[in-house]
């Protein structure tokens, strides 16, 4: 495959697995279209354009011609300045890496990712939250997020990877919206009735497994194993953690129990005053396994060889 059917097939996917309908997807990229018609000058000539195609902003090709052929991907978690000089010597050594995949964002997609938190509304509305409350609550946090990333360096890994001429991309929402479906279908489906039987399904997954022997594996982090589950709401997409605010409105909705990839102390704090109970699955295994479901996807599509790294560990289905 080449480099853009690559970045357009893992968009694809990520559309498949989103928690949104098609119609508001739709709606979401026409809005796009409608703020760019608006501009004019400049700011119409910097205007991002793959908003018209792709709803992800934490989703982008960073470097290279979009018409490489890709044979072989290295991929992982946080793919930056080691990773990228890890590539160029195994293309030295005659190891081929056509192609540096990072999950989490990087470039521009690191400097505007938090635009993908609006899809986090829209999931809280399927569970009774108003759409408008939750859209206003992230709103709210949007703009903490974004004043939080707004000095970083963005660039410094992709001016690498184009100083190396490496392909280099990144797929976050994507992933993250294959992880959600995925494990949101497994417990809608089986039902736990305790903390510890929903703990369970997920150690018995090979990436959480492997992760436990790592002592990065899940955990209860509010609650205790004999506690009732109630309904469980895996919160595992729209870039990163949401309002804080927002669990008394799923507490009032229901909820009984978030499953989570990690959450900021001032997260834990406010979720512990709501009474709900929070396990916490593991970042880097949950980000695995996100990954590991769309890359299964795409070597159904055309074989090629997966090279894992920082953190990530490939397992198929």
């Amino acid at each position: 495959m080449k480099l853009k059917e690559i970045y357009g097939f893992v968009v694809k996917k990520g559309i498949e697995k989103d928690p949104r309908s098609k119609s508001q997807i739709k709606d979401a990229l026409a809005e796009s279209k409608k703020e760019f018609r608006k501009l004019k000058g400049i700011d119409a000539r910097c205007y991002d354009k793959e908003r018209f195609v792709n709803p992800y902003a934490d989703t982008r090709i960073l470097n290279g011609d979009p018409d490489t052929d890709i044979k072989s991907i290295m991929v992982g978690i946080d793919m930056e300045g080691p990773e990228l000089l890890v590539a160029d010597r195994l293309n030295e050594k005659g190891k081929p890496v056509d192609l540096v995949m990072a999950h989490h964002p990087e470039g521009s997609a690191w400097a505007n990712f938090y635009d993908v938190m609006r899809l986090q509304a829209d999931g809280f509305a399927k569970l009774g939250v108003p759409l408008e409350v939750g859209k206003e609550l992230i709103k709210e946090r949007m703009g903490e997020v974004g004043r939080a990333v707004s000095g970083a360096n963005h660039l410094r890994n992709v001016d690498i990877a184009r100083l190396l001429d490496i392909p280099y991309m990144c797929v976050h929402t994507p992933a993250d919206n294959h992880v959600t479906n995925y494990l949101q279908g497994i417990f809608d489906r089986r039902r736990p009735k305790t903390l510890n039987d929903a703990l369970n399904i997920l150690k018995a997954m090979p990436e959480y497994t492997d992760a436990l022997k790592k002592h990065a594996g899940p955990n209860i982090l509010i609650g205790e194993g004999k506690k009732k589950c109630g309904k469980v709401f895996v919160d595992m997409t729209g870039g990163t953690e949401g309002p804080k605010r927002i669990f008394s409105r799923l507490s009032q909705s229901g909820v009984g129990t978030i499953v989570a990839m990690h959450l900021s102390e001032e997260h834990f704090k406010q979720a512990k005053t709501e009474f709900i109970n929070v396990i916490i699955a593991g970042h880097i295994a949950s980000d695995t396994l996100g990954l590991n479901l769309l890359l299964d996807a795409l070597e159904k599509r055309d074989a090629m060889k997966i090279i894992p790294c920082s953190g990530f560990v490939r397992v198929k289905r």
